[in-house]
């Protein structure tokens, strides 16, 4: 069958993809990437065929205007209380033109549409954030699905609106999202049904079970496989290191969020340097910088593949970024996470809930918390259980070299209804 990948033009949401991408391709199937210019080399290092299509989002553009200065919403799961409609309704106010519209800008749209039409995919796989994907298998026929790379937020919000909603005079029924995707499937003589806010099935590339949102879709779970992009193993990883490896990394997207840090990461580091343990840091220039005189346990370094360190290591400090979270889920690695972005505080906090890891609020920062915390995931067996508890639970899932006869089968099924 002929297989189309989208995402649109952010690596970190692209590498989900990557390793569901491989197996389609080792079993047989024609694969192909589209999405925004910017990503054509991206994909091309990971060995899959791109297709670029339309124009790259103009985030930086979306970040200066004035609803956005915020920073993304803060998602339901975030709030100590139980969400309301004004809150709802907000939150879609906010993600239809800001996250949804600026991500599948029309001409990546119009585009994706005619290649889909052209090549007429049996499928189509997509990230969260683009349904630019699922217009586009709407548009040709072809069965759609989502891939998941964190909690379902989107999906959690969409049942809340929903529920909501219904509550309301029917006056008040308003849905930005619904109405941004029936307004753009129309131009493509589609109508809107919910099935394009969550395919016929979701994947879950990065989550065990226990640590999913009840949103009430089809799911199936992914051994998540960990994919960095093009990578290299450095000399000194060869090594096993002398004490306890303490990985601290902002991933490649962290150092956009930390407006409301207390402490930056050259500080962080120099107090867990503190500890009997060996720190490998991934800091640019600037931080770099600020953190002086490298004490003799630190290794300083642009960029490692998680799925080459994460084994070699005790704790791993992060921001929550995807790749970092699921890469130490893998290992069964106990977690610090700083976290202060979309679904990253509800991650921290439900892998606190389960005993794998440490959360800390970033305003909340202070040097003498921050290193007794990497010390307790250093030294306390309790985290180290439960991290491995996770672990066997992700190892439980199928791989994506299982998962693709299920897609096989469902194609069967629905292509074409």
């Amino acid at each position: 069958m002929r297989v189309l990948l989208t995402s649109f033009a952010l690596a970190s949401h692209y590498n989900c993809l990557v390793p569901l991408g491989w197996a389609l391709a080792a079993a047989g199937h024609e694969v192909r990437v589209a999405s925004q210019p910017s990503l054509t080399d991206a994909i091309t290092a990971s060995g899959l065929t791109a297709v670029p299509v339309g124009t790259d989002p103009e985030l930086e553009e979306v970040r200066e205007r004035p609803a956005a200065a915020m920073g993304p919403p803060q998602v339901h799961e975030d709030r100590d209380e139980p969400v309301t409609w004004e809150q709802a309704l907000d939150f879609d106010l906010v993600i239809a033109p800001l996250l949804l519209a600026a991500t599948n800008n029309t001409e990546m749209v119009d585009e994706l549409v005619a290649f889909a039409r052209s090549w007429q995919p049996d499928l189509v796989i997509w990230e969260p954030f683009t349904l630019a994907g699922a217009i586009a298998a709407e548009a040709c026929g072809a069965v759609h699905v989502r891939a998941l790379w964190g909690l379902d937020v989107l999906g959690s919000a969409r049942r809340a609106l929903l529920d909501l909603r219904a509550r309301q005079p029917k006056a008040h029924w308003e849905d930005p999202v619904a109405e941004w995707l029936t307004l753009t499937l129309a131009r493509f003589s589609r109508p809107y049904t919910e099935e394009v806010t969550t395919g016929r099935l979701t994947i879950d590339t990065t989550m065990p079970a226990s640590l999913r949102l009840p949103v009430g879709v089809p799911v199936v779970g992914m051994r998540t496989l960990p994919y960095n992009g093009r990578s290299v193993m450095p000399d000194w990883l060869a090594e096993p290191p002398t004490r306890p490896r303490v990985c601290f990394t902002l991933g490649g997207t962290g150092g956009d969020f930390l407006h409301d840090w207390a402490l930056g990461p050259a500080e962080l580091v120099s107090a867990v340097a503190e500890l009997d343990v060996e720190v490998v840091a991934t800091l640019d220039a600037a931080q770099r910088a600020r953190l002086g005189e490298v004490p003799d346990n630190v290794r300083i370094v642009d960029f490692v593949p998680m799925n080459l360190l994460m084994p070699t290591c005790a704790a791993v400090v992060h921001h929550g970024g995807a790749g970092t979270f699921s890469a130490a889920l893998l290992n069964g690695v106990p977690q610090l996470m700083v976290a202060n972005t979309w679904d990253t505080p509800v991650k921290a906090k439900r892998l606190a809930d389960q005993g794998a890891g440490i959360y800390i609020p970033p305003p909340k920062l202070d040097a003498d918390g921050f290193r007794d915390a990497v010390a307790s995931l250093v030294h306390d067996p309790g985290p180290r259980a439960a991290a491995d508890r996770l672990r066997k639970e992700m190892l439980a899932e199928p791989t994506p070299a299982e998962l693709v006869p299920r897609l096989e089968r469902l194609v069967a099924e629905h292509r074409g209804a």
